[in-house]
């Protein structure tokens, strides 16, 4: 078997074709191109379609983008343009055995580079995995991000197929810059999309319904909790693309309260404050509670159907389930106890609490006092205090 030498590690000079490289697509497909490569920074789903566009530039068989390199159980992660050729195993073989690993980024490189040809062909990277796949001649370069991560792009044809030319690399380069916007600009979007999930799962858990508004008070998005309560039907709905309350005295003072906030959206946030009214239930249940919080608008966002207001609102009446392991954990408490102080958090009495439990009445007390116990606390309503503050409700239900 022939080692795979390292790649050299001097940068290689900026090539001087990189003007004449952009000449070579006209407008029009360029702009299409760039297009595509920025589209998917914000649908990921959309890369295999850009990097389809980048095989048809390059002629090529194969362009892959290699967003996660396999190691242990992980397979790893390669985005593929294969046209009709078989798709790529992304960990077959392990990418550390390519000749192409280890390169310094933004540095175009191709077989030529790094091997001779016959050297190549009695690689076992080529023979058990790019002859298979009719992968002989290679380009690649390691995109850097600024969060110092790393991307490898690699353009592939076929044997027999022309060697990457200087104008190839060229184009290449000039694409560079590009791609690593795209790349940058998919890690902030990404970021913030796993922020809010995040936030969105903590209200969810917190059990709080979260109901964005438009300028005009029309309906935004709701989070699951939302959805859920507006279901219920049991004084508030969704009609017409507005927040409505079941009863009429209550839709009043709900739109007045609501065309308040939205009318003070650009004052400053220290003159914003949030507002809150109950909102009354058909079926008798406790009311709903109900805050209405505008939401400061971005300069760079003109028009309409932008964020303006949230109604948060809540099921007072509802029951907390959390985690009992969490519980547990944080406690210190056994699995019983745990399940008792969770009845008892939701406001049942210690009797209630046994029975719904199906335990004793004596145990009851017995769990009782080994809570008190462990969490230093003496009456039962400090400690369905300290069990509704605690952080055990932000994990969700097990």
């Amino acid at each position: 078997m022939t080692e795979t030498p390292s790649i050299a590690t001097s940068p290689a000079p900026r090539p001087r074709a990189a003007a004449k490289a952009t000449l070579d697509l006209s407008a029009e497909r360029l702009g299409d191109l760039l297009g595509l490569i920025y589209e998917s920074a914000l649908k990921p789903d959309t890369w295999v379609t850009a990097l389809s566009a980048l095989r048809d530039v390059f002629e090529g068989n194969y362009v892959s983008l290699i967003v996660r390199p396999g190691s242990g159980d992980d397979l790893g992660l390669i985005v593929s343009a294969a046209g009709d050729h078989r798709t790529i195993d992304p960990n077959n073989p392990p990418l550390s055995l390519s000749p192409f690993s280890g390169m310094l980024p933004d540095r175009v490189v191709t077989v030529d580079d790094v091997l001779t040809e016959q050297d190549w062909r009695a690689s076992s990277y080529f023979r058990d995995w790019c002859a298979p796949h009719d992968v002989f001649q290679v380009m690649a370069v390691d995109i850097q991000t600024r969060d110092g991560g790393v991307y490898g792009l690699r353009i592939t044809r076929g044997d027999g197929a022309p060697r990457f030319s200087p104008a190839d690399r060229s184009r290449c380069q000039v694409l560079l810059p590009h791609l690593r916007r795209a790349l940058d600009l998919h890690l902030s979007v990404n970021q913030d999309r796993q922020v809010n999930q995040l936030y969105g799962q903590a209200m969810a858990h917190l059990m709080v319904g979260a109901i964005v508004l438009d300028e005009q008070g029309k309906v935004l998005e709701c989070n699951p909790m939302a959805k859920a309560i507006v279901e219920m039907n049991d004084g508030l709905v969704i009609n017409g693309g507005q927040v409505e309350a079941t009863y009429a005295a209550d839709n009043r003072r709900l739109q007045r309260l609501v065309r308040e906030v939205l009318d003070n959206t650009g004052r400053p946030a220290r003159l914003r404050p949030a507002e809150a009214i109950s909102i009354s239930r058909p079926s008798g249940k406790v009311s709903w509670g109900l805050v209405v919080q505008s939401i400061s608008p971005d300069r760079w966002t003109e028009g309409k159907h932008r964020p303006c207001a949230a109604v948060f609102v809540r099921d007072s009446d509802s029951k907390a389930m959390p985690p009992v392991r969490l519980a547990q954990d944080l406690f210190q408490l056994t699995a019983a106890e745990t399940m008792l102080a969770i009845q008892l958090a939701n406001g049942l009495s210690l009797e209630e609490a046994a029975e719904a439990l199906n335990i004793r009445r004596n145990t009851a007390r017995a769990h009782l006092r080994s809570i008190f116990s462990k969490t230093g606390v003496r009456r039962q309503t400090e400690l369905v205090r300290i069990f509704l503050n605690s952080v055990v409700l932000l994990g969700g239900a097990d």
